[in-house]
């Protein structure tokens, strides 16, 4: 218990707040639409604290929650026989990336972490609906792993490129909600890993992390309440529309 509030108590009452606030709004979020939790905290934190202590906080609640959407739909052995190539260059691409520039590598990741999710929100405001050939799926999935690793190691935002990649794959809602599953699973425990090497997830940020946990599942019981009773196409283009702000005022700093 000392290690999970003391790291609230040494950001101070305000911060704590904002933390607490942004888990509860990112797991609403992610039970909209089923992705948008690391996307939404990790943005939202960066305006007010380093990315690698953000990414930090992250890590038990997108971890519980991606194991949750991954262990629902019954497609899973699927998935990993298509989809393994993809996921073994996201888990190798982070492990590099974090070796190689980590998440906290310098103001300059602020800046990325505004790019990503500038990219992220135009992609999902814009981008005409597209397929990949099943053919071209060899070579276009290591590739996608390897960018979304190395976007992953330098911003704590794992969602592009997969995220597109995977709607272009033809894959019926029940399996492109557990391939998403799958895909950040996977980018969420190489994060860690990342994490762990340069210092940054000790005993006090994993019980930090652990109390963001609860705002995060009641964020989800939320949105899932919500999403029965508004437009996901209205509510989608609000969040876009959000992080693409939001990302641009992130581009402007550090």
């Amino acid at each position: 218990m000392t290690n999970i509030l003391g790291f609230y108590q040494d950001i101070g009452l305000a911060l704590t707040v904002l933390v607490l606030s942004t888990f509860l709004l990112a797991g609403t979020v992610k039970g909209v639409i089923g992705l948008g939790l690391p996307t939404v905290s990790m943005g939202l934190l960066g305006l007010a604290m380093a990315p690698a202590q953000a990414a930090a906080l992250l890590i038990v609640p997108a971890t519980v929650t991606n194991f949750w959407q991954l262990a629902a739909g019954g497609h899973l052995r699927g998935l990993v026989t298509r989809l393994w190539p993809m996921v073994l260059m996201i888990f190798g691409g982070t492990l590099v990336g974090s070796l190689w520039v980590g998440i906290d590598g310098g103001p300059w990741v602020v800046r990325a972490l505004g790019g990503a999710l500038l990219t992220y929100a135009l992609v999902g405001l814009f981008l005409p609906a597209f397929k990949i050939p099943a053919h071209r799926e060899r070579w276009a999935g290591p590739a996608c792993g390897v960018i979304t690793g190395v976007v992953t190691a330098a911003t704590g935002v794992f969602v592009i490129p997969a995220v597109p990649y995977l709607q272009a794959l033809g894959l019926s809602r029940d399996e492109l909600v557990q391939a998403l599953g799958l895909s950040f699973t996977v980018s969420t425990l190489a994060l860690a890993c990342g994490l762990f090497w340069h210092g940054e997830l000790g005993g006090g940020a994993m019980g930090a992390s652990l109390l963001t946990l609860l705002p995060a599942l009641a964020g989800m019981a939320l949105g899932q309440w919500l999403r029965q009773r508004i437009s996901a196409l209205v509510f989608k283009r609000v969040f876009f529309t959000g992080m693409a702000l939001l990302g641009a005022v992130l581009l402007t700093m550090g």
